[in-house]
């Protein structure tokens, strides 16, 4: 046994280092010697104190945050919660982009989490820099990270993204809108699966799409997902013999009578004032002369068009599920509904 200070390691017990740290500061806090808002001692300190690693110590420091005995003050350290201090959790949202999916994720969110926890909203714009800044500020500050993380798909910022995720620590982990696979752990995650989930709702409808001439996939620059999409939806038009075209645009040559359009883009309205304007140079009725689909839905649909058509996630049902999996702490890997929702278009 080696004794420092008021604190020691018993190497005899078989008890972890960091569960023996946990204990002995509860007991300090039970006896009294510890009182409310005591300021603990510093990780660097105690673990000099204890010639154990600065690591351990900070993972009893996290075990104790986590059980709602200790908490953090930015640049002051760790203090002995209040008896009968019933602390609200602290979320940090990281958001690529406050888009109108995003707003109905957020309000759904922020409902089923009520006023069990404070939320901080930070958009990363799809930066990884920002993200990184970020992650900087953010660590051992809040309980919860809730992550969409949407970033550019080439091999080297995906393995900068994979190393930056790594940092956040797993149990305080929901990834929102898009699973990755590559980190392990247990972390939570609701996603849409861009790959598979467009040709499972294409599949419910394929004979009516054989009705039509052709298949347009319009991919606009907006759309982060679209080439995995695109290629997705012509390996099923392929087994389904359905003709199927791919433009980065509307304009009037592709625009024409009896053709379906599936319009690819992370927001809609950019593409809805050419689609609207071409169809009304040539004469066409939209949801009668041509169909339109928009890829994901945003609460505009309801109302364009007489009502637009969307094969979209559930961002409502995203969002609820996430704050569940904070307040029940039962973190799981869940792929959100993603469903066709007929309207006026198609």
């Amino acid at each position: 046994m080696g004794m420092n200070g008021n604190y020691y390691i018993n190497s005899d017990i078989g008890l972890p280092i960091y569960k023996q740290v946990v204990s002995q500061i509860e007991q300090k806090i039970i006896s009294g010697e510890y009182a409310p808002g005591f300021l603990l001692p510093s990780m660097n300190e105690l673990s000099a104190e204890l010639d154990i690693s600065k690591e351990t110590i900070k993972k009893a420091y996290s075990i104790l945050r986590d059980k709602g005995v200790i908490e953090p003050r930015q640049g002051k350290g760790f203090y002995v919660c209040k008896v009968g201090d019933d602390r609200r959790a602290r979320i940090l949202l990281l958001f690529d982009k406050f888009s109108s999916n995003k707003q109905v994720l957020y309000n759904s969110f922020m409902s089923e989490i009520g006023e069990h926890a404070e939320v901080t909203i930070r958009i990363h714009n799809q930066s990884l820099d920002v993200f990184e800044l970020f992650i900087d500020e953010a660590l051992d500050n809040y309980d919860y990270y809730v992550v969409a993380p949407h970033f550019p798909l080439d091999q080297s910022s995906q393995k900068r993204m994979l190393r930056l995720l790594k940092r956040l620590p797993n149990r305080k982990l929901i990834l929102v809108d898009r699973n990755v696979p590559e980190l392990s752990g247990n972390y939570g995650v609701v996603y849409q699966d861009f790959e598979n989930d467009i040709t499972d709702c294409l599949s419910a409808v394929s004979s009516e799409l054989k009705k039509f001439a052709r298949l347009n996939v319009i991919t606009l620059s907006s759309s982060l997902y679209g080439s995995i999409i695109s290629a997705s939806v012509g390996k099923f038009c392929t087994a389904n013999g359905i003709n199927v075209e791919f433009s980065n645009d509307i304009s009037r040559d592709n625009l024409r009578r009896n053709e379906v359009y599936l319009i690819l883009s992370s927001q809609l309205e950019t593409g809805l004032l050419s689609l609207a304007r071409n169809a009304r140079e040539l004469g066409l009725e939209i949801g009668k002369d041509v169909s339109v689909i928009s890829y994901n839905d945003f609460p505009l649909n309801e109302i364009i068009f007489n009502g637009l058509t969307a094969a979209s996630t559930d961002f409502e049902q995203m969002g609820r599920i996430a704050a569940q999996m904070i307040m029940e702490k039962t973190p799981d890997k869940v792929r959100c509904p993603f469903n066709l929702i007929r309207r006026g278009t198609f």
